[in-house]
């Protein structure tokens, strides 16, 4: 049974989120999960009885001569609204963008693998070739739960194919030894200086890092928990808390001796570092792995800017970085190319690929050879002495 703030029974499938307004959610007989939030409860109780009756009478809400655009508004709030809120906002933004000019208020039923195709054709010459890939996934998703609903009788994507390429993994950037000991050397003076160093000595993703907190490292274990992410969201301008990206990128990472290093002393420091009125916040978010509404309490930060009293922003590190880069003569690249040198440098000391898969978060051994692997000069002339040492020896036998 659901409550509202003050204990009060709400009934089966409602209860009272903190921010006042009210969940209902319900599950259909096929397993198909839809919630909504209202104002009153009475709305909640209203909403989560029509679902019944038409999940009851085996009801599909139909609207007559129903557009795209509202079959793509019901499938965001009814059917996949359990999503993660990044592949939410992945699809809005391409539908909005790139789907909705095209047929947005097209009747469903009269979509025909031509349009589909003249959306992604639109594409091809100012667009990369995941952005496009990315449009032709939230269309697949879209259409086939339609087809799955009895809105449409037959999937309009079949036959339809992009052929601009994605992005071949030679184009991910990655610091070579070198680049990576000039970088580094210049970002010693700056206060994101632990961050940068962190990553390259984790491989942690940019949100998992922002959204650490210290009751997820234990300094006695010398390990460090992935279970949280953390992001500012421009557009609306507040903070959000999240799960991490899939299931696999729950993991827990043991320290480098420099990561117990830089977290004890961030640990030791906590109390007397600068820390603005907005960070009592604590924001809820879902688990993944159980469903359960989880808390990040923003006073547990680890890392906070000196200066604001708040965490950076993703594109602040960018920034920064940029100006590095200036500093010391280096290409500009992203924080997330830091993840990459990580795990480069980890097969160059000869960690095993199945065993970088885990520190990385990777549900996929091919992801991590495909993405993050990487065959460098340096590697290459290690990699044949190597063999040629072991050669001779074998001639000398």
């Amino acid at each position: 049974m659901g409550k509202d703030l003050k204990g009060r029974e709400l009934g089966k499938g409602i209860v009272q989120r903190k921010d006042g307004r009210y969940y209902a959610r319900f599950t259909r007989k096929n397993g198909e999960r839809m919630g909504d939030y209202f104002n009153t409860p009475k709305l909640a109780k209203e909403w989560l009885e029509d679902k019944r009756y038409e999940d009851k009478h085996g009801i599909v809400p139909q609207i007559k001569e129903m557009t795209v655009d509202d079959w793509f508004h019901y499938w965001m709030e009814n059917i996949v609204f359990h999503l993660s809120p990044n592949t939410r906002r992945n699809y809005a933004e391409r539908y909005i963008i790139n789907i909705q000019p095209v047929i947005g208020k097209m009747d469903i039923s009269k979509v025909r693998p031509m349009d589909c195709q003249c959306i992604l054709k639109k594409m091809h010459d100012t667009y990369a070739g995941g952005t496009i890939a990315q449009t032709y996934i939230a269309l697949g998703t879209m259409f086939r739960s339609a087809v799955m609903n009895d809105i449409i009788s037959k999937h309009p994507l079949d036959g339809v194919r992009y052929t601009k390429p994605l992005r071949p993994p030679s184009d991910i950037h990655f610091l070579t030894v070198e680049e990576q000991q000039v970088f580094m050397n210049t970002a010693r003076r700056s206060h994101n200086y632990f961050a940068y160093s962190l990553i390259l000595e984790t491989g942690l993703r940019t949100g998992e890092l922002i959204g650490l907190t210290f009751d997820c490292v234990d300094l006695k274990s010398r390990t460090l928990k992935v279970e949280k992410t953390l992001e500012y969201r421009h557009k609306f301008k507040y903070w959000r808390a999240g799960a991490p990206k899939t299931k696999s990128s729950y993991r827990t990472i043991p320290l480098t001796d420099r990561a117990y290093q830089i977290l004890k002393e961030l640990f030791d420091n906590r109390l007397t570092r600068k820390e603005a009125p907005e960070l009592s916040q604590v924001l809820e978010y879902e688990d993944r792995l159980t469903g359960e509404t989880k808390t990040l309490n923003m006073k547990d930060l680890v890392f906070v800017n000196f200066r604001t009293g708040m965490p950076n922003k993703n594109s602040s590190y960018d920034t920064h970085i940029y100006k590095l880069c200036d500093e010391c003569g280096l290409d500009y690249f992203c924080m997330h190319a830091l993840r990459h040198t990580f795990a480069t440098r980890a097969i160059e000391y000869g960690v095993q690929p199945k065993v970088l898969m885990q520190l990385l978060g990777h549900a996929s051994i091919k992801t991590t050879m495909d993405k993050y692997v990487h065959n460098t000069t340096e590697s290459l002339e290690k990699g044949i002495k190597t063999f040629s040492d072991a050669s001779n020896k074998l001639i000398a036998v």
